[in-house]
């Protein structure tokens, strides 16, 4: 449980750059704003049409008593939103880095100078960020899909997707947001997965405390660049600042 409150404190840390950095941080707003709005869009036009997709779900519950079928399509609107979810927020993320990359690049530069004194040269290139951006988006497709098919459990289902897409998304975010300052160390797609299997719950703490973040009005715009900061801290914290590993990406 500490290594989690110890990453959800790391978050906190980077929302502390909002007073410490104003105006550097609020170059990580534009972008996220950007990419907010359109998600924004599509959880909107999701909703308005949930009523629809829960009553498309549930034919089974046709020739059921009306308080019976009504919580059939509620469970299903409900598994569906939490599916839409993960997908939301991944896609979120990966969209936002890879268009404000010169934005969030900057951001984490100045981090590393601030609280290790040097700035790791390793490579971090749109290209690669921009692979890892895809490959986030299609495990959050696969998050999505396992969360659903957990909501279908009978009874327990509701609860156990939701929970299954905070666990899942957040994993995803931390692992897709410590990728700068670990590539920048050299060190490549394998060894990443590795140190954030090995500090599991630090990883999980920082990951679900920006998801949820995320999931409050307006809070993915302003999260984003404190969850940059956050995530360059998590990467120093797993491996030591300006340690530098030889492996393959």
């Amino acid at each position: 449980m500490s290594e989690i409150l110890d990453g959800a404190r790391l978050l906190g840390r980077g929302w502390g750059w909002w007073r410490r950095r104003p105006g550097l941080m609020a170059l990580g707003l534009l972008p996220a704003a950007v990419v907010g709005l359109a998600m924004l869009a599509g959880m909107i036009a999701l909703v308005l049409h949930l009523g629809a997709v829960g009553d498309w779900l549930t034919p089974f519950a046709d020739g059921w008593s009306p308080g019976w079928e009504r919580a059939a399509e509620l469970a299903a609107q409900a598994v569906v939103l939490a599916a839409a979810l993960v997908l939301i927020v991944v896609t979120f993320t990966g969209l936002t880095l890879a268009i404000g990359e010169p934005c969030y690049d900057r951001i984490w530069r100045v981090t590393e100078r601030d609280t290790t004194g040097t700035v790791p040269e390793g490579s971090t290139g749109f290209w690669r960020g921009a692979v890892d951006g895809v490959a986030l988006i299609a495990r959050g497709v696969l998050a999505a899909v396992v969360s659903g098919l957990l909501g279908l459990i009978p009874l327990v289902g509701t609860p156990l997707g939701w929970l299954s897409g905070l666990l899942l998304t957040g994993w995803l975010l931390a692992t897709e947001l410590s990728a700068r300052a670990l590539m920048a160390r050299g060190i490549g797609r394998a060894e990443r997965t590795r140190l954030l299997r090995a500090h599991r719950g630090r990883a999980l703490g920082f990951g679900v405390a920006t998801q949820l973040c995320f999931l409050i009005p307006g809070g993915a715009v302003a999260t984003m660049p404190a969850a940059v900061v956050g995530s360059t801290l998590l990467a120093q914290s797993m491996v030591g600042s300006g340690r530098v590993l030889d492996s393959t990406y």
